[in-house]
């Protein structure tokens, strides 16, 4: 074989595509993988790493490129990952997302052959995010705002977000060039010096309100705040919020647990299906509305509801799925362990006039015992984990619980595919699945699926 170095040059045809959207190439029995690579393209590759089984590259010359290839696209945005199939084309973006659904399913839930449905793509493929968190650093002594190169803490200065919406790309740059006229320092993570470490807006994608929060070192404001408001509010109206949050700490957390309202009030008000809700800076809120909009409509369509049916929201944050579809249902339950998101969800079902909508600080495992034990009998249950999926003593839990069917909505195919098998185990069938396109340009996919209780 050959011994490969760092450097190296080789030519190889790209043979296929990870999960995280990076080129195959394979020389002598060896694997690379390349960033801004795609199957059926010819190559001339850099060695960038090499590991023992496997190695990097980058891509020196594209000698033959693919016809499902997007030409043009800023390779800023393949570099730091914020469209990293954005080189793509985006109907073999779809077909790709399903295949690892297919695959992932096939290979640890011992699937084969399962009918996947095609993935749902999104109306709106730019432009569709409602949140942006981002870093903001020194570059030769300029205050500088863009994404962190992959796998590293290294800035790329970008103005041009891609598939933020550009009302909050035109906020942060508005505040980039306005904290550079304030001389204002960005937080050095090695001196541990600087004031302003990251930039987090949300916009409203229905009502177009927004918020900003300014994650900063300390709650001392190194400039003129009434003539900083006064400045930011006659540019940006829309704005409903702006918030100061703490962030002292060393490690990488975004956020801090301080909050410093400067004006305005603590939230942002949206509407998802037809229901409002109020949405801190803190709160979990899908990032892209429209396509949220259908995969909760496509999770209630397989819940098959009646308006007898009892449901029981497992991870319920701040009420968005239980309460969108509680007039469909008869009483929905809803549990969170963390207490803030429980009085979001309680705060906002008044604020949408829904009485049967109950929430309860508490872990599944917990709170779902007591409420079989007080003769509360789910018929449905709505499942919609973090990437990590769900613990095996949820499971048990909630398979104990013995609805006749559980909803979930997964925002990771792998935990996903592992988790069917354990529910499977105790006693429930995988009928459907559907992969929906909540990231487009991106490798991540979400999905539905129904359990039916055998």
């Amino acid at each position: 074989m050959v011994n490969f170095k760092k450097n190296d040059v080789f030519e190889a045809d790209v043979i296929d595509l990870t999960h995280e959207g990076q080129g195959v190439v394979k020389i002598d029995g060896f694997t690379f993988f390349v960033d801004n690579a795609l199957p059926d393209e010819k190559i001339k590759m850099r060695v960038t790493k090499v590991g023992k089984s496997f190695g990097f590259g980058r891509v020196e010359e594209m000698i033959k490129s693919t016809d499902k290839r997007v030409s043009g696209l800023n390779v800023d945005y393949l570099r730091t990952g914020i469209a990293d199939l954005g080189h793509l084309i985006y109907s073999e973006q779809l077909i790709y997302k399903r295949q690892q659904v297919v695959e992932l399913l096939k290979k640890t839930a011992r699937k084969v052959d399962f009918p996947v449905a095609e993935t749902l793509g999104a109306k709106e493929t730019v432009a569709y995010r409602n949140k942006a968190q981002v870093p903001v650093r020194m570059i030769n002594g300029e205050l500088t705002t863009g994404f962190y190169r992959k796998n590293s803490h290294d800035l790329i200065p970008i103005e041009d977000f891609y598939i933020q919406a550009p009302e909050i790309d035109a906020l942060i740059k508005f505040l980039r060039d306005k904290f550079r006229v304030l001389k204002i320092s960005a937080y050095d993570e090695k001196k541990r010096q600087g004031w302003l470490r990251n930039i987090v807006v949300r916009r409203g994608f229905h009502s177009a309100e927004m918020m900003l929060a300014l994650v900063v070192t300390s709650d001392k404001i190194p400039f003129d705040k009434v003539k900083f408001l006064s400045d930011l509010l006659e540019s940006f109206p829309e704005l409903k919020s702006v918030q100061l949050n703490i962030n002292r700490s060393e490690g990488s957390f975004i956020l801090g647990k301080k909050f410093l309202t400067l004006f305005g009030e603590d939230f942002i008000t949206d509407t998802m299906l037809g229901k409002k809700f109020e949405i801190s800076a803190a709160a979990f809120y899908q990032v892209n509305t429209a396509q949220a909009e259908n995969l909760y409509t496509i999770a209630y369509d397989f819940a098959e509801l009646s308006s007898s049916d009892v449901v029981i929201d497992a991870y319920s944050g701040i009420g968005t799925i239980g309460l969108a579809m509680s007039d469909k249902v008869a009483e929905i339950y809803g549990m969170e362990v963390v207490p803030a998101a429980v009085e979001n969800a309680k705060h906002n079902a008044l604020l949408n006039g829904v009485k049967n909508a109950h929430y309860e600080v508490g872990s599944a495992e917990m709170v779902m015992p007591k409420w079989k034990n007080a003769g509360i009998k789910a018929d449905v249950i709505f499942v919609d984990p973090p990437r990590k999926g769900l613990d095996d003593s949820f499971i048990e839990t909630a398979t104990a619980m013995s609805a006749r069917a559980i909803i979930y909505i997964s925002c990771n195919p792998a935990t996903f595919a592992r988790d069917v098998v354990r529910i499977e185990e105790r006693g429930y069938l995988l009928k459907k699945v559907q992969p929906v396109d909540l990231f487009p340009q991106t490798h991540h996919v979400e999905l539905v699926a129904r359990f039916e209780r055998v």
